[in-house]
């Protein structure tokens, strides 16, 4: 699933190719990925308008349209693809399923954007401002931004009763990071997923918080190197195995103190951590 590297990665990647362009038509080829909006909104609200920025809180990406705003949200497996021309498009884009898989088409006065998920759980909506959005004013602290200082994040930990581990998994809180990030951060801050977030001491609150900035910041530069390739429909983000310390892990030595990963349930998802050395 893509967390706040990936979709920021995303972000600055897409910029340069649509932005100061117009939409001059949107073809919903799988309803689905616009519920429980109907096509005919999306259209209504989104052809005509010129792209003036392309933004990102958490998860979410959007583009911030003259008047409105689209929001993509790519849950499991979603992404982009960019065609140079609606002829290109055609000729790799098949509704049988014999070609590219495209759920909605955004052609512009310059390029074809087209949003992309086989299995259907990620979503193109439109709304009339970012107030207007519920998933995007119900998101807490973007991890990224400059509102995330290691005060304002000592607050919200001392404020929940949690595991370290679910308090950061919640976007009310904290958006933008996911399972991958969760685990990893936890790992280099030297935590122990299970303990309740308002048990850290302030010199752990910091640590933590030290943690989550450098590994956001080092998977941006992953999956900024290489950038993502819209161009591609079997692109996918490289290089992000290598730098990771407990995801996935299971059984494998620790790279700190050698002792093997353990991977227990947390909040129906699975969490990766060294029982030794995380406390």
């Amino acid at each position: 699933m893509p967390e706040l590297p990936e979709v920021e990665a995303v972000a600055r990647t897409l910029r340069p190719l649509v932005e100061r362009r117009e939409i001059r038509s949107v073809h919903v080829v799988h309803a689905i990925a616009t519920k429980p909006q109907s096509s005919s909104h999306v259209r209504r609200i989104a052809e005509g308008q010129r792209i003036q920025s392309v933004q990102r809180k958490g998860k979410y990406l959007w583009l911030q349209l003259t008047q409105g705003i689209v929001t993509l949200h790519f849950k499991l497996d979603g992404h982009l693809l960019w065609f140079s021309s609606t002829k290109e498009m055609a000729e790799l884009a098949s509704p049988q399923g014999s070609g590219v898989h495209v759920d909605v088409i955004f052609e512009l006065d310059k390029g074809v954007l087209g949003f992309a998920d086989r299995r259907h759980f990620g979503r193109v909506h439109v709304w009339e401002s970012e107030a207007a959005c519920p998933a995007l004013a119900g998101l807490g602290l973007d991890a990224m931004s400059r509102d995330f200082t290691p005060a304002r994040f000592t607050e919200l930990l001392e404020g929940s009763k949690r595991s370290l581990k679910e308090f950061l998994l919640d976007q009310m809180r904290v958006a933008g990071i996911g399972n991958i990030y969760s685990c990893e951060s936890l790992w280099h801050g030297r935590l122990d997923p299970r303990r309740p977030a308002d048990s850290l001491k302030f010199a752990e609150a910091r640590r933590l918080h030290k943690a989550i900035v450098s590994v956001l910041a080092r998977a941006l530069e992953c999956c900024l190197d290489p950038p993502p390739d819209f161009r591609d429909p079997e692109w996918w983000f490289q290089g992000l195995e290598d730098i990771l310390r407990a995801y996935d892990r299971e059984g494998k030595p620790c790279r700190r103190c050698g002792e093997p990963i353990k991977r227990i349930a947390q909040g129906g998802r699975s969490t990766y951590f060294c029982a030794y050395c995380q406390k």
